[in-house]
């Protein structure tokens, strides 16, 4: 499958010299050599910071696609998270801050939170939750969110959270495929201003469910039913007296689903001892991550982002993660660079459609405001156009003077940073970076052949890491699919990249949404990136359409920024434009203007969605748009 990569990246952006020399991971050929060479001390040497009841008395097994991790230990990674901390001296260290969209801040200190956690963890015991139960979580991005998990995968319960605003359908589906004992959900988010109804939502997806639920009531204390019961009641009426269930370092420590482009959602599984090791390594190497640092990573605990990087990792590692409910640009558009100036945040986690919203709104919003302890700004979530990549450089980071912007690739699946560009190696536009410690990454054929270098092909990984998922919920033929789309005993990531001669990948976009023009397969990044390279440009999308002659032809549609109007002269001017980045290969045959694109509420793009209305085509699984 070889796709052409058109972007050519001559560029470098580097971290200034005094956030490299303090970078936690020096040398990094060295380590990442080693990582490799010698898995087992590796990740066994970074396993033994934390607390195990019984030790592992090997790191690894492997038998593809099986692996298991640090076999024969018993731990609990809320325990680590937790006690851990509070034994360590943290007890009054700030764990959480939870910022509300109209200024409210609540905190929780870790000692405060271990109280907590214990007080629910009672309470769910009481309601008869118990360990390998499994939990469905809908609830809005709050501290009883974040308490909820916790709660639960302390009990050696497993949580499955739903991101809350998915419809009745797609919970119902969830809590099905979970076989879930138990819903704590919520009755209200916010955002904009406005309450969004969550209630309507869980009654109807629970109609006929023997489940007992906990509500976390914001907006009307109600009458509970029989079998429903009110959050606050449990959390405070339960005296803290749970204690962290040991569990085996393969047991499940949560179920997060997520959708196929066809079938029904996958529930991927990760497990208390890997996930625990892996996500905190990268958190302190990839991340850059101080003991003293606020940590703010803009996602939501429905998606596996919130899971490592609001959640768990921070915790683990006795940092102080925020938590901020709502929309990035309400009240306005300088309301996350309000929170960087109030809070002094150091470590900014987002999505390449936040950067392209802050584009879009002009460089004087974050002007107004001090962002000078923010050193790095690590960004994943689909591929980061170079455009983006440069205006936060440029405009967030005072040209590279305060600190360095981190593209990174991953997935649900993978836990953690798995492709990115560590802040001691230079940043290239276009590209995500490097394959980090640990991984193993290749470029191949259908076949599994290596495609040489600047060529694109199938995204592969050639060894698992612990933080690595283990099966699919009670579907274990799906997870074994992903080590058997190409020969050779590899991971298939289901996205196109090239590798160039510095081993920097470039992550072109999804296989399923490769343009096919006249024999020439081009990846949907590249196009997109040259729109969004126009100055009138905020976002992009393409398609491939039917065409009589090329086979397929390039259809855009595009997003324009402020205060651009839509023109048939400019849409000749993008085209034109397109024409002279990529050359005429590449170049749309049709613009279309939209106010905006439909998306995932995790903000990826969905481009099936417009073909599959461009082609009067089922859509598949729309569970997770954005309304």
């Amino acid at each position: 499958m070889a796709v052409e990569k058109l972007l050519k990246a001559e560029e470098r952006l580097w971290a200034p010299e005094e956030v490299r020399r303090k970078a936690n991971l020096q040398n990094f050929p060295e380590v990442y050599r080693r990582s490799l060479e010698d898995p087992e001390g590796f990740w066994g040497e970074w396993a033994r910071r934390f607390y195990w009841e019984k030790p592992f008395e090997k790191v690894l097994e492997w038998n593809l696609p099986e692996h298991r991790w640090f076999l024969g230990g018993t731990t609990n990674a809320v325990y680590n998270a937790l006690e851990r901390n509070v034994e360590r001296g943290l007890r009054n260290k700030v764990a959480l801050l939870y910022l509300s969209e109209d200024g409210r801040e609540e905190k929780l200190t870790y000692g405060e939170l271990l109280d907590r956690v214990r007080r629910l963890a009672t309470g769910l015991r009481r309601l008869g939750v118990e360990k390998g139960d499994r939990v469905v979580i809908y609830m809005p991005l709050t501290l009883e969110g974040v308490l909820s998990m916790l709660a639960t995968a302390y009990l050696g319960a497993i949580h499955s959270v739903v991101y809350a605003g998915l419809g009745v359908a797609a919970l119902r589906e969830r809590i099905l495929d979970a076989g879930a004992k138990l819903l704590i959900a919520g009755d209200v988010s916010y955002r904009r201003g406005k309450g969004v109804d969550l209630r309507s939502i869980v009654e109807e997806a629970i109609r006929d469910l023997p489940l007992k639920v906990v509500w976390f009531q914001r907006a009307i204390r109600a009458e509970l039913p029989e079998g429903h019961y009110d959050f606050q009641e449990i959390l405070w009426g339960s005296p803290p007296e749970a204690r962290a269930e040991m569990v085996d370092a393969e047991h499940p420590l949560f179920i997060l689903y997520t959708s196929g482009s066809t079938g029904k959602p996958k529930g991927v599984v990760h497990v208390h001892g890997g996930y625990m090791v892996g996500t905190t390594y990268h958190l302190r190497t990839f991340f850059d991550v101080k003991d003293d640092d606020v940590y703010w990573a803009t996602s939501d605990i429905g998606w596996i982002v919130g899971h490592s990087y609001i959640v768990y990792a921070p915790l683990l590692e006795g940092v102080t993660s925020v938590l901020r409910e709502g929309a990035p640009d309400y009240p306005d558009p300088g309301a996350f660079w309000k929170v960087v100036e109030r809070h002094r945040v150091n470590v900014m986690f987002t999505a390449p459609t936040a950067v392209r919203l802050f584009m879009k709104y002009g460089p004087e919003w974050p002007k107004k405001y001090d962002l000078s302890s923010l050193r790095l700004i690590a960004v994943a979530g689909e591929p980061l156009n170079p455009e983006a990549l440069r205006w936060a450089y440029t405009h967030l980071m005072a040209e590279g003077q305060r600190g360095f912007v981190a593209d990174n690739w991953w997935q649900t699946e993978l836990g953690g940073p798995t492709l990115g560009t560590p802040l001691t190696l230079p940043a290239k536009p276009g590209f995500a970076g490097v394959a980090l410690p640990g991984v193993e990454a290749a470029v191949v054929d259908e076949e599994g052949q290596p495609v040489p270098p600047g060529q694109g092909g199938l995204l592969v990984l050639k060894r698992p890491f612990p933080h690595m998922m283990r099966t699919v919920w009670g579907n274990h033929d799906r997870y074994l699919q992903y080590w058997r789309e190409v020969p050779g005993n590899v991971y298939v990531a289901g996205d196109v990249a090239s590798e160039d001669e510095e081993g920097y990948f470039s992550v072109l976009g999804r296989a399923d949404d490769v343009l096919n023009v006249a024999g020439h397969r081009i990846g949907t990044a590249d196009v997109e990136s040259a729109l969004v390279s126009h100055p009138a440009v905020a976002e992009a999308a393409v398609i491939g359409v039917p065409d009589p002659l090329k086979g397929e032809a390039i259809k855009a549609f595009v997003v324009l920024r402020l205060g651009q109007a839509p023109s048939e002269e400019l849409k000749e001017n993008l085209i034109a434009h397109v024409r002279r980045e990529l050359g005429p290969i590449a170049t749309p045959s049709e613009v279309v203007f939209l106010d905006k694109l439909p998306k995932t509420r995790s903000g990826k793009i969905l481009r099936r969605l417009l073909k599959a209305q461009e082609l009067g085509r089922d859509p598949g699984d729309l569970s997770t748009l954005e309304e």
